[in-house]
């Protein structure tokens, strides 16, 4: 059993990196094999619009065409048995590194076909980690929920399994705030946050990636 950790913040060792870290150990309390891959290490572009992964008959016919950093984490995925995304959310969205891996990931596998379908060649058990500054009820004033729906709407469309999904909100950017400036937060409720309520995010982080490396041993 192999769980697949993407890491699509710049950060290594924050937030976004750290829950991903907790989901992994989840997986390896599962008995799962782990690898965590941090998307900002990799030499890669989003989709070209090649369409060579559609072109019938094509060498690359469900695959993406492109030889980049990405090419063999790709072809790792194939093989895992789940895979766990990590992003935090920078001006509405997740970052650009991390939508450049979902469309390279997810294009090739959707058939325009009516319906729409997919063509993996497995099922795989996904889980997408958001992490943001704003407060959870802010997120869904901001549209976010689109978002984060939109992600799990598509990667059970193409890997066949329901996705889920896990928002760290409100969470502390720095250390020290007095470095930076950043009028719009409070560094005490940040750092109250990041000792209170940020554990409590990793354990559900962990539980995460235990249940998700329990749907393959089941």
């Amino acid at each position: 059993m192999t769980v697949i950790g993407i890491n699509g913040s710049p950060r290594k060792k924050w937030n976004t990196a750290t829950l991903l870290t907790k989901a992994l150990e989840g997986a390896v309390a599962q008995g799962a094999e782990t690898e965590l891959i941090h998307l900002y290490d990799l030499d890669f572009k989003g989709c070209m619009s090649c369409f060579a992964c559609k072109t019938k008959g094509g060498k690359s016919y469900g695959t993406c065409g492109l030889n980049d950093g990405l090419t063999p984490i790709l072809k790792k995925i194939v093989d895992a048995d789940a895979i766990i995304i990590g992003s935090p959310i920078y001006f509405g969205s997740v970052t650009g590194e991390t939508r450049s891996f979902l469309e390279r990931l997810l294009f090739p596998y959707l058939t325009y076909t009516v319906p729409y379908a997919s063509i993996a060649p497995r099922k795989i058990a996904t889980g997408f980690i958001y992490t943001m500054n704003v407060a959870e009820e802010q997120s869904k004033v901001f549209g976010y929920e689109y978002l984060f729906n939109s992600h799990a709407r598509y990667l059970q469309l193409i890997f066949g399994q329901q996705a889920e999904s896990l928002c760290s909100f409100d969470t502390c950017q720095f250390n020290d705030y007095s470095k930076v400036l950043m009028e719009s937060f409070d560094p005490v409720h940040k750092a109250q946050r990041r000792e209170e309520v940020f554990p409590l995010d990793c354990k559900r982080a962990y539980e995460l990636g235990a249940r998700l490396a329990g749907k393959r041993s089941e």
